[in-house]
């Protein structure tokens, strides 16, 4: 889901941000992913950098779709 990131443990404090046409990548999440009920969501997760290994809490968003799964996850601000 993280490039460059690993999520350790649960994903907590799960916000929908937005949901079907508000969604800028919309078109792009269902030409390269599949056509579904896309959402954009935000939470919080203790993450391990692959380059360091160091870990920390951060806000993370990601779109989801259901039978797609998690999909361009990306970290907003770190916590810590």
């Amino acid at each position: 889901m993280l490039e460059g990131f690993k999520i350790i443990g649960k994903i907590t404090e799960i916000e929908i941000i937005a949901v079907g046409r508000s969604i800028r990548l919309l078109p792009f999440s269902n030409k390269e992913f599949g056509y579904g009920r896309w959402r954009k969501l935000k939470g919080v997760a203790t993450v391990e950098r692959i380059s360091n290994n160091r870990i920390r809490l951060a806000e993370i968003h990601w779109y989801e779709a259901h039978g797609i799964g998690k999909r361009n996850g990306k970290i907003k601000r770190w916590l810590d």
